[in-house]
């Protein structure tokens, strides 16, 4: 089968895979193939398994499995390759009509495919995170006098979500979000001892570095949390968990992020039952207080 080089990144890969792949494949994958190698990249990234193995005359079951032959851990893996490309070629209006015209204005179509680009993008999550760098990030985080959550733009919410969450199980914790200069003041709280939680999915901010090497100086941990950034980072931290970020916008990119957050926190939550149950009762019962007509006026 003759494939053509011509294109870059993502796409590139997947054809010099197929084609290196093509005398292994069954006849069904490479139908399959074929139809990957063939499609536009906004097909497949807006495309589920199921869509896949119909416009391939296979299943979806063919779908998972050519793709692992071809050297992708599944769906996702392939379409995070692709976006790269895709993302920083194609205007963001322009693709946000592509994202319009494939969902259609039929209801239950969009329906599934949030979810299953939600269910796609956790699945990849918790296979591309090591049960060891899981292991060391509840370490550095049980361990620290009070952990900084850094989160902006996109990053925010998880990053909010896990300090409010620490709070309310009775650990020291503190959003922060500032950038450029602002974000010096902040700094100068991370102190030895402490860890910080730095939620970011792709590009290298130079607030990064900095609030590593601040943390590095002092001797507090770093948990990264992260898509693309593992790599460039991955011997500056202590741990990096991955947190795929959405190929096509569907889906919203905190998503994944936030599920890293909540197996954080549960994981803390059983390190130490007794705090968090009585830090959860002096909460509820701080509730009621405000909650109450009367409150605690005297008079």
């Amino acid at each position: 089968m003759e494939i053509s080089d011509e294109e870059a990144g993502g796409v590139t890969r997947l054809r010099t895979a197929v084609r290196d792949q093509w005398e292994t494949l069954s006849t069904s994958e490479r139908a399959v193939a074929r139809y990957l190698a063939s499609a536009p990249v906004e097909g497949l990234l807006f495309a589920s398994a199921q869509e896949l193995g119909t416009a391939s005359g296979t299943s979806n079951a063919t779908v998972v499995r050519a793709l692992q032959r071809l050297g992708y851990a599944g769906l996702p893996a392939l379409k995070r390759e692709l976006a790269s490309d895709f993302t920083s070629a194609v205007a963001p209006e322009v693709r946000l009509k592509q994202r319009i015209a494939h969902v259609g204005r039929d209801l239950e179509s969009i329906w599934d495919d949030v979810f299953d680009e939600a269910q796609e993008r956790i699945e990849h999550a918790r296979r591309l995170t090591e049960p060891d760098a899981l292991r060391t990030a509840v370490t550095a985080l049980a361990e620290a006098g009070e952990i900084h959550c850094y989160g902006i733009a996109a990053s925010e919410p998880a990053a909010r979500h896990l300090a409010l969450a620490l709070g309310r199980i009775g650990r020291r914790a503190r959003f922060v979000g500032a950038t450029g200069f602002a974000l010096a003041d902040h700094l100068l709280a991370v102190r030895q001892g402490d860890a910080a939680v730095i939620f970011q999915p792709g590009r290298a901010l130079t607030e990064l570095t900095v609030l590593i090497e601040r943390a590095r100086a002092v001797g507090a941990r770093v948990v990264l949390v992260t898509d693309e950034l593992g790599q460039r980072y991955g011997t500056h931290v202590d741990a990096v968990l991955t947190a795929p970020h959405t190929p096509t916008g569907i889906t919203a990119e905190a998503l994944t992020a936030l599920v890293v957050a909540d197996a954080l926190l549960l994981a803390l939550t059983t390190l130490d039952e007794t705090q968090a149950v009585d830090t959860s009762h002096q909460l509820n019962a701080l509730r009621e207080q405000l909650l109450s007509p009367k409150g605690n006026r005297k008079g």
